[in-house]
């Protein structure tokens, strides 16, 4: 019997393809083995109330000294972190403010998000009606390389959009959005966020934006095909970071809330 009769015998014979590919003496086709399992590993969730402030890698408040009497601008307050501006705080540049807080500490170390890693915050925020959105730029959330001088990375910001008052994340450098919401309707309220970023150079990179708010999910949106990475690693950072050049009228004296802040490393199940 020729090696193609035998094929067509195996596979009549319910054998299956595998059977039959031996039979005809081909090598049987071999799968791909599967992508192995990953898991958010919990790396970080610092009580506002047990270690304060010590749980970022370094602290940005006033860093001109420009409004020595209303220090400190940034502070533990009960379960919450609070971020306090106020119109006349400057920055170092002086056309912009800034209070914000970087990276996230785990006693005497702090966690170092790596190119090729895939990091997630989880988070609760309160935005008073007074933190307004702006004609120019106002951002509470940057993913940013450690160092001065560097543009941010990502960039979640209250920005006015024809007029209107709207939150949005963006992959600052390629001026991507990933996604964008009406801010009126999280203002006096607390609103979940839940941020993922895959670092990635060139096109390599991703990342996902969620909000919720009193439990509807208001925007889920992801972006791939990015690039996350400047050099050395990625380090987030909160805060009320605002620019004075708002044609809208809307810089008041504000504050902003953070609670429930947690971090998360994707690993494979057998590191998890």
């Amino acid at each position: 019997m020729t090696p193609s009769r035998r094929a067509l015998l195996a596979a009549a014979i319910g054998t299956g393809a595998g059977a039959a590919a031996t039979a005809a003496g081909l090598a049987p086709a071999v799968a791909a083995p599967a992508a192995p399992a990953a898991d958010w590993q919990l790396r970080w969730s610092p009580s506002a109330r047990d270690v304060g402030l010590r749980a970022f890698e370094t602290l940005e408040d006033d860093r001109a000294n420009s409004h020595p009497a209303a220090k400190p601008h940034i502070f533990a307050e009960g379960d919450n972190f609070r971020f306090q501006m106020h119109t006349v705080d400057r920055d170092t540049s002086t056309d912009r403010q800034r209070h914000e807080v970087t990276g996230l500490r785990n006693g005497d170390s702090f966690l170092k998000w790596q190119k090729g890693q895939t990091w997630r915050v989880t988070y609760r925020m309160f935005l008073p009606g007074t933190l307004k959105a702006t004609t120019s730029f106002t951002h509470i959330m940057q993913m940013k390389q450690p160092g001065a001088g560097s543009a941010p990375i990502v960039v979640q910001s209250l920005r006015r959009v024809d007029g209107k008052q709207t939150i949005e994340l963006k992959i600052f450098e390629q001026d991507i959005l990933v996604g964008r919401t009406d801010l009126a309707p999280l203002h006096d309220k607390w609103t979940d966020v839940d941020f993922q970023i895959k670092i990635g150079d060139g096109s390599s990179g991703s990342v996902r934006w969620i909000l919720k708010s009193g439990g509807t999910t208001v925007v889920d949106k992801s972006r791939s095909g990015v690039d996350t990475f400047l050099a050395d690693r990625v380090r987030p950072k909160w805060g009320i970071y605002r620019s004075l050049g708002d044609s809208s009228g809307s810089l008041q004296n504000t504050y902003m809330l953070l609670t429930g802040m947690r971090g998360y490393q994707l690993v494979p199940s057998a590191q998890a």
